[in-house]
């Protein structure tokens, strides 16, 4: 009785220390953005605002250039996230359902694709937007990140359109559909889950990059967010209330999305993983 009550009881007791572990650094941010500056450098910590202030949030909402890095972050972010979801659509189809020759090699290559350390290859890409005169633009940061999250698109759904049986497109081409609008009408609508999967993938990948923007981008307005919170620290200095709501700013749409998204993006993850 104790051994199994033991085998329940340590699961749970272990989630919720990790749990815990996790979500506390998080609250820490929310919390100092939100306090007085007295309570942020008060030698006994002050675990909740006693007076809160929306001060720190004024101020970094203030600093130059903040709205032209918001753009230019969901703006990088949302073209290249729509970009690797079209093409990886396409493409995962073709691999799923149809048979030609290096099929295999292109499953490898993109595994190969996806275990790839994209930063050892910085100066390559740095080397390249150079030689074609585009540094400090977006064109290429979009190019590069669709890039880098395509093959981790490309396989998921290729387990999602696998899982869809070849029937009900046959029988929707039978009924006088074309491929494609079998396609677009019967198997689009059941990757809804994989489609979220992926997409909230490639917008923490896009939207928290930092090494390719540092390297490719360094006018301040072609930059992105994450590139303007390492600079916000050396700007404010000391301001630990401005920096935390800085911080609290960039992680909020990246919240959002996941609150939105949680419930189908984790069945996504599951079931794009074991499927096809």
């Amino acid at each position: 009785m104790r051994r199994s009550l033991l085998g329940r009881v340590w699961p749970g007791a272990t989630a919720v220390a990790l749990s815990l572990a996790f979500a506390f650094p998080v609250y820490w941010m929310f919390a100092t953005a939100f306090k007085a500056n007295k309570d942020i450098v008060a030698d006994t910590p002050v675990w909740f605002p006693t007076s809160p202030t929306l001060d720190h949030f004024r101020k970094a909402v203030a600093a130059d250039g903040f709205w032209t890095l918001v753009g230019n972050s969901f703006l990088v972010t949302l073209v290249a996230v729509g970009l690797s979801l079209v093409i990886a659509l396409l493409a995962s189809f073709a691999v799923a359902r149809m048979r030609f020759r290096g099929r295999r090699g292109f499953v490898l290559v993109m595994m190969m694709a996806q275990m790839a350390p994209w930063e050892v290859m910085t100066i390559a890409y740095y080397m390249i937007v150079r030689d074609a005169e585009m540094l400090n633009s977006l064109v290429p940061l979009i190019a590069i990140y669709t890039v880098m999250v395509l093959p981790f698109t490309v396989l998921t759904l290729r387990g999602y359109v696998a899982a869809v049986p070849k029937e009900l497109e046959e029988s929707a081409m039978v009924d006088g559909c074309t491929r494609a609008q079998a396609f677009v009408r019967v198997i689009f609508p059941l990757l809804a889950p994989g489609l979220m999967a992926t997409s909230l993938f490639g917008f923490i990948t896009v939207w928290n990059e930092f090494p390719m923007v540092l390297v490719l981008n360094k006018e301040p307005g072609a930059q992105t967010l994450p590139l303007w919170l390492t600079s916000f620290r050396t700007t404010f200095g000391d301001d630990w209330g401005a920096t935390m709501a800085a911080s609290s700013l960039f992680a909020v749409p990246i919240l959002i999305l996941f609150l939105i998204l949680q419930r189908r993006a984790v069945g996504g993850l599951t079931s794009g993983a074991v499927k096809g």
